[in-house]
C-alpha cells in the first residue's frame, strides 16, 4: 500500500516546478494540471478546501484569522483545528481503516487536529510580552526530541524581514525524521518559502527564481530520505495554494471608513481601533476585506457598498445573499466583502499620520493586527523597525482566479489520481488525495 505525502507550497506554479528538478523528477510517470484556487486565495481558506473538499460556506474559514462578534474580539493566526466545520481527511482516513496514520507538519489550523503526529509552531508568550520559541507537537514530548536534535524552529526565518529558506529547511528535515520514525500513510507537509520574495520584490523577481531553487534543493533532500526508507511506493502530490502576482496599488478600507465617520479609534500608544464603537471596520486579508458593521448601523451598509464600488482597487463588493458568488455567506464572514483587482491589495493601516500609528504597526505582531501585514517582510535601517509604507509590497495573492498569471499547479507522481485535463479546483485535491490514499 503506497504512502501519499502532500506538498503544501504557497506560490508554486507550473514554470517553477520547470525550474525544480526534485520535481521533475518524480513526474516520470506523473502528470501536472493547472489549479486555481477559491477566493480568497489565501492560507487558511485554501488549505482548508484541500483537507475537507468543500468551500467556507460548509466549513467556516473564511480568512487567515476571525472576528468572533459574540465576544467582541479579533483573532488572527492563532486559532486551533476545532475552527474547521467539517470532516477533514485524517478524521475519514481513520474511519475508513483505523489502524491507517496521518502526519500533519505545519498547515496553521492543525493544532489539536484529529491527525495522529502534528508539529506546528506554537511560541510561548510570556508575561514581560516576550516571546520564547517553541512548537505543538503530536506526541506532546515530540518537539523535545527535535529541540536536541535540529534546535528551535528558527521562527525568525518563518516570516518577518529575516524570513528565508531556514524555516523550510527546518520544516522538511523535521518531516523526514518524523517520517523515519513513524512512518504515516499520509503527511501533509507546508513549506512556505516561495511566500517570502514574490511579495516582497514580484513573483518573477530575481531573489524569487532563486527562491525556487533554493527550496528545489530543501525537496529534494527530504524526498530522498523518504523514498529511502519507505518499503512501498510513495505517491507524491504538490499543490500551490495560489499564485503570487504583481501589484502595483494599495488599497486602505478602514481609512475610507474612517473617512467617512463609520470608523472610531481610541488613544493608547498611538490610535487603536475600536471595533466596538465603529459602526464600521475592515479586517483585511492580502485581496479580499471583510466589512463588518456594527449591529445597530446595518442601514449604512448600502452606503457603504455603494462608497466601495467607487474605490480604485477594488473590483466587486459583495453584501448579504450576493456573498455566496463566493461561498462567503457564511455567519463568521464580513457583512461586506470586497474583492481586489489582481493588480491591487489591501493594507490595514486607519491613521493618516505615521505619528499616530499604533506602536505594534512597526514590529512583526501577526496577532495585534486586524489583518495580514506583508510590510513585515521589510526592515527600515533608519528606525530599526518595520516601515509603514504599504506600496513598497510588490506581490499579493487572494482575488479569484481571472487571470493566466493566477493559476497555480497541481502535480502527483502518479498520473492515474489527477484529472485529465485542468484547471481543477482547490476543493478537487481532496479527492485525489483519497484517491491515493485508497488505491
Amino acid at each position: 500500500m503506497s504512502s501519499v505525502v502532500f506538498l503544501s507550497v504557497p506560490g508554486l506554479r507550473e514554470q517553477d516546478v520547470a525550474e525544480m528538478p526534485s520535481l521533475q523528477s518524480r513526474l516520470a510517470r506523473g502528470a501536472q494540471v493547472r489549479l486555481a484556487p477559491h477566493f480568497p486565495c489565501v492560507t487558511w481558506p485554501v488549505q482548508a478546501n484541500f483537507i475537507t473538499g468543500v468551500l467556507p460556506r460548509d466549513h467556516g474559514v473564511v480568512a487567515n484569522g476571525f472576528f468572533w462578534r459574540d465576544r467582541g474580539e479579533v483573532e488572527m493566526w492563532t486559532a486551533k483545528n476545532s475552527v474547521i466545520q467539517a470532516s477533514q481527511i485524517w478524521d475519514d482516513l481513520h474511519d475508513w481503516e483505523p489502524q491507517r496514520r496521518s502526519a500533519v507538519w505545519f498547515p496553521m489550523l492543525s493544532k489539536e487536529s484529529g491527525a495522529d503526529y502534528v508539529c506546528m509552531p506554537a511560541p510561548i508568550h510570556n508575561p514581560d510580552g516576550s516571546e520564547s520559541l517553541w512548537c505543538y507537537t503530536k506526541p506532546q514530548e515530540f518537539y523535545r526530541e527535535l529541540l536536541e536534535r535540529f534546535g528551535h524552529f528558527p521562527l525568525q526565518h518563518f516570516w518577518g524581514p529575516l524570513a528565508n529558506i531556514e524555516s523550510s529547511q527546518w520544516i522538511a528535515q523535521t518531516a523526514a525524521f518524523a517520517y523515519e520514525r513513524f512512518r504515516p500513510d499520509f503527511f501533509y507537509i507546508y513549506l512556505p518559502h516561495l511566500d517570502y520574495a514574490a511579495q516582497k520584490v514580484g513573483p518573477d523577481s530575481p531573489p524569487a527564481r532563486e527562491a525556487v531553487r533554493e527550496l528545489d534543493q530543501v525537496l529534494g533532500e527530504m524526498m530522498d530520505r523518504f523514498e529511502a526508507v519507505t518499503e512501498g511506493p510513495i505517491v507524491w502530490v504538490w499543490a500551490g495554494e495560489y499564485a503570487i502576482t504583481p501589484v502595483d496599488h494599495v488599497v486602505y478600507p478602514n481609512r475610507l471608513l474612517r473617512a467617512e465617520g463609520w470608523l472610531e479609534v481610541r488613544e493608547t500608544n498611538g490610535e487603536i481601533l475600536d471595533v466596538e464603537r465603529s459602526r464600521a471596520w475592515a479586517l483585511v486579508d492580502h485581496q479580499c476585506g471583510h466589512v463588518f458593521v456594527h449591529p445597530e448601523a446595518r442601514d449604512l451598509i448600502p452606503r457603504i457598498v455603494d462608497r466601495f464600488r467607487s474605490c480604485e482597487g477594488i473590483a466587486e463588493v459583495l453584501s448579504g445573499d450576493e456573498r455566496s458568488r463566493y461561498a462567503l455567506d457564511h455567519p463568521r464572514s464580513g457583512d461586506i466583502i470586497l474583492v481586489s483587482e489582481p493588480r491591487s491589495w489591501q493594507a490595514y493601516y486607519w491613521w493618516e499620520d505615521d505619528k499616530a500609528a499604533p506602536d505594534f504597526a512597526r514590529t512583526v505582531d501577526i496577532h495585534r493586527k486586524p489583518g495580514y501585514d506583508p510590510v513585515e517582510l521589510f526592515f527600515d535601517p533608519a528606525t530599526r523597525s518595520i516601515p509603514l509604507d504599504a506600496t513598497l509590497v510588490r506581490g499579493s495573492h487572494g482575488a479569484p482566479v481571472t487571470q493566466e498569471s493566477q493559476y497555480a499547479v497541481l502535480g502527483c507522481s502518479e498520473a492515474a489520481y489527477l484529472p485529465d485535463e485542468g484547471p481543477v479546483r482547490d476543493t478537487d485535491v481532496r479527492s485525489v488525495l483519497e484517491a491515493a490514499l485508497r488505491s
